[in-house]
């Protein structure tokens, strides 16, 4: 935490060698223009780059140059414009108590919004009725007009205070926002009225007999309202990632000695073991010691169905055991969890902005000043040129409030940080706002082979036996012959022959020999055994001509083939492969069904990448390649198809990952490669792929939605409120003559539309 004042704010980080960054909780912000004046103000002070508000998540990302500035000046240049920098402890007792907690600030203006509909009724009823002539004589008496005056004034300076703080901090700090134009339309409407009540009281009606404190008090308390209702559907926006949060465990059964205890998951360390009862919530990442259960991980892959878990496999914190008694040994916890890395990088993703935000931001910069200019344009028209000074009040009022720069504020970020919730859910993680536009407009997939297409793991595919032999009495052999030995292939054997067939391994070999790149050989049980190349085997004889068929059936397939005798006679064959992963093929099928080109990179020989690409259905595999082979193939791919995602998960990858133009890693990849890509699929699914591209086109597509609603809405009742229909008699009265209420109805409609547009990402992929 680092200090500001009387506040804390979150911790600095260093982002280069020159820059540092900061994320600022911010409360205060009602809407896209809040974030819009933040943004614009940050950007004028020498040493700040790139400041971004995330609305939804109320925060300010910042990246600075310490030499030239400093959290505090920051700190201080966003509490200037009336905004709190809040304590981001609080947030965390928050999130810890009731989904539905309300923070006092909200609970304050809720009640002045409740003040502001409960005075605004009222008037509104009676200067409704009184046009209408619904009341009678006495409702035109000026006592009437005192009361209505009684009713808006609290309207206009204690339930629209906020709009005049909010106004006043933007003009002097040379911003124009929202707030100006509230301020200035209900100021208007409100001003002329008391004018025309004092020139009533002293009995002159030389400017008429109406007043419109209706109309300032409806425009404050109706965008009072739409600004809270638009409040409760952006923090919805954050459901997914709120649920992520409450999913974070907060106590573990920790094994104390011969007992155990619950204790709260910060006392809970590295190598701790924990156990884990059926129904119960997995406390921390780890690796199972003991037990064998169901586990429920949809919350991190998006996958309904349960994995099986046994001794060995890894665990992740957060996820539900189903209907096994676990001991799980723990690897990660709090701040280093799976879950929580998950949370803090949708974070940081959200507080990036995307490149197709820049138009709506550059317009959003001048749009108040011409607002404000068309509508004192449309004032002195109806002035001048019609002789109606009355009706070009309520012109420029219409046109101030009808303008609604914040739809185009909330256009992008609100359905990013949706895609983003939505991402998340099914284990998609993006790095940043970019990454989620860029995969939409890919044209050809480029995979890694070895832990990406395949499991990564050599494991035992066959096992072939002369026909005097015994297949589990070879495995058994082999086994006991390379218990100690790391070679993968020894590894391979060994695990097939404990976790698939319950063999038991004998003890460890006499006059073990291990001659390399040929095979090792022993006494197992006094026998002796030899396993490894036909050559350093056996003889060529009548067995081994029997077996050779088999042989190059399972190298002509991409296994290798280990051959073992016994007491000097040849008994069969091991054959040993990196199997393609389960779904691979599946996934490979659906990108190539959408029209996207998809090739193979691999450092593995040609034979062998041959044969995966045809169980996989990829035509194009480029075999022998060094790290440097990869990252030019992908460069020349991205020249030829215009986008490129390259999907990995090694070290060597990472060159490949970065230089794509979508780097997506695989989750259960290495950290070099995962910190490389701008995309990860957290459970190592290639279907995550195709999921990944369609999430972004439909983000894409929700986007230019908001924006084309945005800019039509703007371009199309702004001249409408300027009289541009007034003389047209086939238009409806209510549209030639749109009144400010109108007006009002409209803005904050057309807020709704786009946060209702932005909210159906989360039905995307279900």
């Amino acid at each position: 935490m680092t200090q500001v004042g009387d506040q804390v704010v979150a911790s600095s980080e260093n982002t280069t060698a020159d820059l540092s960054k900061v994320t600022l909780p911010v409360d205060g912000m009602t809407c896209a223009g809040c974030a819009r004046s933040i943004e614009q103000k940050l950007q004028r002070v020498d040493g700040v780059c790139d400041p971004v508000v995330n609305l939804a998540g109320k925060s300010v990302t910042v990246q600075y140059d310490a030499d030239k500035t400093s959290v505090d000046t920051v700190s201080q240049l966003i509490t200037g414009l009336g905004f709190e920098i809040r304590d981001p402890t609080a947030d965390d007792d928050q999130d810890a108590g009731s989904a539905t907690s309300v923070s006092p600030q909200a609970a304050k203006e809720f009640r002045i919004m409740m003040l502001g509909v409960a005075l605004t009724v009222p008037l509104f009823v009676l200067s409704m009725g009184r046009d209408f002539g619904l009341w009678g004589p006495w409702a035109n008496a000026n006592w009437v007009n005192v009361l209505m005056l009684a009713l808006a004034a609290p309207v206009q300076f204690y339930v629209g205070q906020a709009f005049y703080r909010g106004a006043y901090r933007a003009l002097v700090n040379r911003l124009a926002n929202m707030d100006v134009l509230v301020a200035m339309s209900t100021s208007v409407a409100f001003g002329y009225s008391v004018v025309v009540l004092i020139a009533l009281l002293r009995g002159s009606t030389a400017l008429g007999h109406h007043v419109y404190f209706e109309t300032s008090a409806t425009i404050i308390t109706l965008v009072q309202v739409g600004h809270w209702i638009e409040s409760l559907a952006t923090e919805r926006t954050q459901g997914a990632m709120k649920a992520l949060m409450r999913m974070q465990p907060k106590t573990a059964r920790l094994i104390k000695g011969l007992e155990t205890a619950d204790v709260p998951i910060s006392e809970v360390a590295v190598n701790d073991l924990v156990v884990v009862r059926p129904g119960e919530q997995v406390p921390v990442d780890g690796v199972v010691f003991s037990g064998q259960s169901s586990v429920d991980e949809s919350m991190l892959t998006g996958e309904s169905m349960p994995v099986f878990k046994q001794e060995r496999d890894r665990v992740v914190g957060g996820t539900i055991n189903h209907d096994g008694m676990l001991t799980v040994r723990t690897t990660g916890v709090g701040k280093d969890a799976v879950l929580a890395q998950v949370i803090r990088q949708v974070t940081e993703a959200q507080a990036t902005k995307a490149p197709i935000q820049r138009l709506a931001d550059q317009i959003s910069g001048v749009f108040v000043p011409v607002v404000a200019t068309v509508a004192l344009l449309a004032f002195a028209c109806w002035t001048i040129f019609v002789g109606d000074p009355v009706q070009g009040m309520l012109r420029l009022v219409a046109v101030l409030i009808i303008a609604c720069p914040c739809a185009m504020g909330l256009a992008t970020p609100l359905a990013v940080t949706v895609a983003m919730g939505r991402g998340a859910q099914l284990g998609i993680l993006f790095r940043s706002s970019r990454a989620i536009e860029q995969a939409g407009k890919v044209g050809c997939v480029v995979f890694d082979k070895t832990g990406t297409i395949t499991e990564g793991n050599p494991s035992v595919t066959d096992v072939v036996a002369v026909s005097q032999a015994d297949q589990q009495s070879l495995l058994r052999l082999a086994a006991t012959l390379q218990q100690a030995s790391t070679h993968p292939i020894a590894q391979a054997i060994c695990r097939d022959a404990t976790e698939n067939h319950a063999l038991t391994i004998g003890p460890a070999p006499e006059q073990f020999v291990n001659s390399p790149g040929l095979g090792v050989a022993g006494l197992v049980d006094g026998v002796q055994v030899r396993l490894g190349r036909k050559a350093f085997v056996c003889q060529a004889d009548e067995v081994a001509r029997a077996l050779d068929q088999s042989a190059e059936r399972l190298e002509s397939e991409a296994k290798t083939v280990v051959w073992i005798s016994v007491a000097g006679e040849l008994q069969g064959l091991i054959a040993v492969s990196d199997r393609v992963k389960s779904n691979a093929a599946e996934a490979i099928a659906a990108l190539k069904q959408a029209g996207m080109e998809v090739q193979m990179l691999t450092g593995d020989q040609p034979i062998t990448a041959r044969s995966v690409g045809d169980q996989v259905g990829i035509a194009t595999c480029h075999a022998s390649l060094l790290p440097e082979d990869k990252t030019r193939i992908v460069q020349e791919l991205s020249q030829r198809f215009g986008s490129v995602a390259f999907v990995g998960d090694g070290v060597n990858d990472a060159p490949a990952l970065a230089v794509a133009d979508v780097g997506i890693a695989i989750g259960t990849g290495t950290d070099v490669a995962v910190d490389a890509a701008e995309v990860t699929l957290l459970a190592g699914d290639l279907t995550g792929v195709q999921r990944a591209i369609e999430l972004s086109k439909a983000t894409i597509r929700n986007i230019k939605q908001n924006l084309f609603w945005a800019f039509a809405y703007n371009l199309l009742l702004i001249p409408i409120a300027a009289g541009v229909l007034a003389g047209v008699s086939q238009a409806p009265i209510w549209l030639r003559e749109l009144h400010p209420i109108s007006a009002a109805f409209a803005m904050v409609a057309s807020d709704l539309v786009i946060v209702a547009n932005a909210m159906r990402l989360r039905r995307v992929l279900r």
